[in-house]
């Protein structure tokens, strides 16, 4: 029987959504004004800029919530409600939903609130144990504009409440909020992570809205949320630390671009843009490590042994030359000594500046002892006097030294200027240069190291190039220096912008011009012409944060934060120096050869103990028929591991179907056919060995296995990759070929 009061609450929906449509349009008709202005000056241009930005941000808001932006109502004691429920004048009446919105017209009575706001957290915490002063929650399911269902639990009772009218209501507690949940569990995938804030759950209520400003590690099993618990934490702190946030940008690290594409619309959806996705292959700017590595090769670049590696390739660019190197001047001939060279490169390395930082002082002790040894022939007293040259002949010809371009390039040979790319593109590709600095490491670690093209950076290497540019240091100029330069250089090309101006006056007033006639140049001098033309700083947070590898980002959520290695770290701790991060993935699912093996092991070398664990148990992506296999492969992971719980059956259970290994992906393709025509709308996917790590993070209606002992025997992580395969799966799971690591 439809709900009594789903005509009440439609027209509660429909005001919502009037007053949506008018802010709407009002930001619209601002945003035209703004796009219509074509003041030229330039604090008119920066403020429409400004603006600009600020209008699309809340227009795209606006598009993001449209769809299900009412989810919710609690009636809740309040000593001064804002909405008093009628007839309970000690209850306030909220809404929740996607975004805020209250009604100017009204002295700003709120309409909607926002999930993230305080007020609302009650909606997801009370019980009928602890009911934290709800009486009732209500959930709203709706389709479009329209309501479509509305499902009860009361909490408690409000005073002079009827039961029987509670009952009468539809209401049965405990059971509205199960009933949207399933909704939503049953609901056929579609490729596109859909959000759980209709449906957030205490324990991971408690990991989204935790205070804490230090790294928090959520570990969890598969189904139980950790990524989407992970993406409301983001929403929550954008709404609760948002001017630090906004200046500072929050980084979202996933393991692959298919999963940054499965997630990508539910932050919109969640009334926030703005945010860097990526991984960390594509985190060093300008290298997106691509191509496939072996085994052996991901796990020698993950492991922190390559730290000295990268050292030593370092130093070893740092010459002393075998014998003298002789510079022919115009009328003299100067000599640079292995031992000139050796005392210039010591005093460069005692100051422990990178290697480009340190390349002045070595440039600098270098070309002096070549000085002190010229002005030593130069000068010398036929009659064994003192030396003839003054100390600021000295100055001089230490300076002539200094900027002959001949010193110079014998310079740069022994030190020379070098870029992450260089270094790492040489070392890779000459095996020379790996045995030099992988010295104290074995063959097979070598070998690993070696490729044909050294510059065909994989997906392991973007971690080695941070570091290598963490040793070498970057000798540009500063952005402030960079900038005046190039205000400096405008300012220039205005001034001579003018003299043509300028020059051209004669003729024309030869041509009948009168003097009294004022010029460009009589009005604009150089440096306001070039403020005219001036290009201005208008990126976003994200889009600059994006483009710098030194940027310190505010928050830095890792997803499958298991799979990272020793060296992709170090290169995400960079990113996030004052350690606030949110750490996200289940050690048993770790399928990288240079992957985590405890977190204590994976983040005691840049966290010490400066984390704190949330546990998350209960499963609501995984039937319980295939997690009771799944947890047969987890029993040989970890002993110990205690599967999460699985809150729902589907009634199917785990099918097998015969064939050998040669036959195992025909027979699951036909398999897939199957499923796909028997139920269209359901996504169904085909894993075998090797297409793991595609679909970590993704999930399927249906899932396919060809040779699961195919998928176990593939890797040393083999059993890790199967168990994360068998968990994909929503409805149904088939095993196609040999499995018999189940039944062992």
């Amino acid at each position: 029987m439809p709900h009594p009061e789903l005509p009440a609450e439609q027209r509660v929906l429909d005001r919502i959504y009037a007053h949506l449509d008018a802010e709407r349009r009002h930001d619209e008709a601002a945003l035209a004004r703004v796009m219509l202005d074509d003041d030229p000056e330039p604090a008119a241009r920066v403020g429409r800029e400004v603006e600009y930005h600020r209008l699309q941000g809340r227009l795209e808001r606006f598009r993001a919530a449209e769809t299900g932006l009412v989810f919710g109502r609690i009636d809740i004691a309040d000593a001064e409600p804002d909405n008093p429920v009628p007839g309970h004048p000690e209850l306030d009446r909220r809404y929740i939903g996607r975004m805020g919105l209250s009604d100017p017209g009204d002295d700003y009575r709120g309409l909607l609130m926002d999930w993230r706001a305080p007020q609302a957290r009650p909606f997801y915490l009370a019980t009928t144990a602890h009911p934290e002063g709800v009486t009732l929650r209500r959930h709203l399911r709706t389709g479009g504009r329209r309501l479509r269902a509305i499902d009860d639990e009361w909490l408690a009772l409000p005073a002079g409440a009827d039961p029987a009218a509670a009952g009468a209501a539809g209401a049965d507690a405990g059971v509205g909020g199960e009933s949207v949940l399933r909704e939503v569990l049953d609901a056929a995938r579609t490729g596109r992570m859909s959000g759980i804030v209709e449906t957030i759950q205490r324990e991971q209520d408690l990991v989204i809205r935790d205070a804490t400003r230090r790294t928090m590690v959520v570990q969890g099993g598969p189904g139980t949320g950790k990524t989407a618990v992970a993406l409301h934490r983001v929403a929550w702190l954008l709404y609760t630390h948002r001017e630090r946030l906004e200046r500072t940008g929050v980084l979202i690290l996933g393991p692959n671009r298919a999963f940054l594409d499965y997630i990508s619309r539910v932050l919109p959806s969640l009334g926030e843009t703005g945010v860097v996705l990526t991984t960390i292959a594509e985190l060093y700017p300008g290298v997106a490590g691509a191509g496939a590595e072996d085994l052996v090769t991901r796990e020698v670049k993950g492991s922190a042994e390559m730290v000295p590696i990268l050292r030593a390739a370092v130093r070893d660019r740092q010459r002393v030359p075998d014998a003298p190197i002789d510079i022919r001047l115009d009328d003299m001939t100067v000599t640079v000594t292995p031992a000139m060279a050796r005392a210039a490169r010591t005093r460069a390395r005692r100051s422990r500046k990178p290697h480009n930082l340190a390349r002045p002082l070595f440039r600098e002790h270098l070309a002096g002892a070549l000085a002190e040894a010229a002005a030593a022939a130069i000068g010398a007293d036929p009659l064994g006097g003192a030396n003839l040259l003054t100390a600021a002949d000295r100055v001089d010809l230490r300076a002539e030294l200094a900027a002959d371009d001949r010193v110079g390039a014998v310079l740069e040979e022994l030190w020379p200027r070098l870029t992450p790319e260089r270094v790492l593109a040489d070392l890779l590709g000459d095996r020379a240069r790996i045995d030099s600095a992988a010295a104290d490491y074995d063959e097979a670690t070598r070998a690993a190291l070696h490729r044909a093209d050294g510059a065909a950076f994989g997906p392991s290497d973007p971690p080695l190039l941070d570091e290598l540019a963490e040793l070498l240091g970057d000798d540009r100029p500063d952005a402030d220096e960079e900038d005046r330069a190039a205000w400096l250089a405008q300012i220039e090309e205005a001034q001579e912008a003018l003299d043509v101006l300028t020059g051209s006056a004669a003729q024309d007033l030869d041509d009948g011009f009168a003097p009294e006639i004022l010029m460009a140049y009589d009005l604009i001098d150089a440096e306001a012409l070039a403020e005219r033309q001036r290009h201005r700083e208008h990126r976003t947070t994200a889009e600059r944060a994006r483009a710098d590898r030194r940027w310190a980002y505010g928050h830095v959520i890792v997803d499958e934060a298991q799979e990272l290695s020793a060296m992709a770290w170090r290169m995400v701790h960079r990113r996030s120096p004052n350690g606030w991060m949110t750490l996200v993935g289940d050690i048993a699912q770790t399928g990288s050869p240079a992957g985590a093996e405890s977190w204590g092991a994976a983040l005691g070398p840049i966290l010490g103990d400066r984390w704190r664990l949330h546990e998350l148990s209960v499963n609501y992506r995984t039937p319980a028929e295939v997690m009771a296999a799944a947890a047969r492969v987890l029993a040989r992971i970890d002993p110990g591991a205690t599967p999460p719980t699985s809150i729902r059956a589907t009634g199917r259970p785990v099918r097998r179907i015969p064939a050998d290994a040669a036959g195992a992906p025909a027979a699951a393709e036909a398999e897939a056919a199957r499923l796909r025509a028997a139920e269209p709308g359901r996504l169904t996917a085909v894993l075998g060995p090797g297409d793991v790590a595609g679909a970590k993070g993704l999930e399927f209606d249906h899932v396919v296995l060809a040779d699961p002992d195919g998928i176990a025997a593939a890797s040393p992580q083999g059993l890790q990759d199967l168990y994360v395969a068998m968990t994909r799966a929503t409805q149904s799971l088939t095993l196609v070929g040999p499995a018999t690591v189940l039944d062992e």
